[in-house]
């Protein structure tokens, strides 16, 4: 698709641009003529089945990428469940980035999915210190300014943090006795109070929507951890010794890229305890007793308490991810 338009501005000149997805993996080269840290897993991606030609975009002016746009599904997925490539050329006049990446954004779109559809979320990974780094902010405010033209909002900024064995592996303190987790239901009737009382903005999301916790539980075990590369039997639940009864849990998981902590909860009459503590040093005891290089997690901003316990587990913040969703 092509179109032929002057960008705002007196001293702009017209430009033909046109829109089109990829023609295949053979043009992954081309797509990667812009930059983002998530480029080395196109390959991986499309020979896995988690990406598609036809949901990868680009804007082009003759062979010079201007823009690109790509949604991403679990293997096997037949629908697009996250959106995690929009890149624009920055070196073009702010004016010109907003209107090549507003008309990518609503040509691949229109194309992708039916009219009227809920539009997957648009996750960015950003630096840790991106309001004070002018370059980054400037990339920030210019997909922001395009994502809330298309009726986006920022759902949440999250924290991605990093564990690797050159912090010290948290000890064991012996206030809690851990066990597997024997099967959907054992986990789901502790996951279903945690969030009851989440601090998590998907979850309040899930739930602002109209889901029961139950439902929002229920949700968040079927869409995530069925699809994870590692054994049911890391999985952990934390209880009191003596048959005190369980005080929270701890999924530690390799999705497909990382090994991660994946979810972690305390249930709300054993909050402020310290707790949370202890049941992550087990989760990532776990995973590093796999050999692991590094161990991902992510936590909300504004989840203090949480962000708190892993730094003090030794997992660092080396960026973070800005969430945008359509109601």
């Amino acid at each position: 698709m092509r179109a032929a338009y002057p960008f705002a501005g007196a001293d702009v000149t017209p430009v033909s641009v046109s829109y089109r997805p990829l023609t295949g993996p053979e043009e992954i080269g081309l797509f990667c003529r812009l930059s983002y840290v998530l480029d080395h897993e196109l390959a991986d991606d499309f020979a896995d089945g988690r990406r598609r030609p036809e949901w990868t975009w680009v804007a082009l002016d003759g062979d010079r990428l201007l823009g690109r746009l790509a949604w991403w599904t679990a293997p096997g997925g037949d629908v697009p469940l996250q959106c995690d490539f929009f890149d624009i050329d920055d070196t073009l006049p702010s004016a010109e980035r907003d209107e090549i990446g507003l008309r990518l954004f609503e040509t691949a779109t229109a194309a992708v999915f039916p009219a009227g559809a809920k539009l997957p979320e648009y996750g960015r990974f950003v630096p840790p210190d991106w309001r004070e780094d002018p370059a980054a902010r400037d990339v920030v405010e210019s997909r922001t300014r395009v994502l809330e033209g298309t009726g986006a909002r920022l759902l949440v900024e999250r924290l991605r943090l990093q564990w690797t064995p050159a912090s010290p592996l948290p000890e064991p303190r012996g206030r809690l006795v851990f066990r597997p987790v024997a099967d959907r239901e054992d986990l789901l009737a502790l996951m279903t109070p945690v969030m009851e009382g989440t601090l998590d903005a998907h979850g309040r999301a899930d739930q602002a929507s109209g889901r029961s916790p139950r439902e929002a539980a229920e949700r968040h075990y079927d869409g995530e951890f069925a699809g994870f590369k590692s054994p049911q039997e890391w999985w952990r639940i934390a209880e009191l010794p003596d048959g005190g009864g369980p005080v929270g849990f701890v999924i530690p998981a390799r999705n497909n890229y990382h090994p991660i902590i994946a979810y972690i909860g305390v249930l709300p009459a054993h909050r402020g305890n310290g707790h949370i503590d202890e049941i992550l040093a087990e989760g990532t005891r776990i995973l590093a007793a796999e050999g692991v290089d590094r161990i991902r997690a992510s936590t909300d901003l504004r989840n203090v308490p949480m962000a708190k316990s892993f730094a003090r587990a030794g997992y660092v913040n080396f960026e973070r991810t800005l969430n945008f969703v359509w109601d």
